[in-house]
């Protein structure tokens, strides 16, 4: 039987075979990350060259550094706010029934 890397694999080494396997996948995805970052650095500096060319470099800073922000409110407010507790709720909902049925 011939394995994806091309090696073979028998009855007699299929634990050793898996593990090499695994380790041949392991360098084969961080080879392919390696490769998806230079290529996402080689993006972004010819990008960053591009912004040092414009005559409008310090209102771009400006309203990214407003954009960041913004962002960052609404990453914050979607993720540290925590929520209201479920029974706790449904009690102040018990005390408002009970409140306008009594008065």
């Amino acid at each position: 039987m011939t394995s994806r890397s091309g090696g073979t694999t028998g009855e007699d080494g299929a634990n050793g075979t898996a593990a090499q396997g695994a380790d041949e996948r392991a360098v084969l995805l961080v080879a392919g990350l390696a490769d998806l970052a230079v290529s996402t650095l080689g993006t972004a500096v010819g990008t960053v060259r591009g912004l040092l060319r414009r005559s409008d470099t310090a209102r771009l800073v400006e309203d990214a550094e407003h954009d960041l922000l913004a962002r960052g409110r609404l990453a914050l407010d979607r993720y540290a706010a925590v929520p209201p507790a479920h029974l706790e709720v449904l009690a102040q909902h018990v005390l408002e029934r009970r409140s306008r049925a009594d008065g």
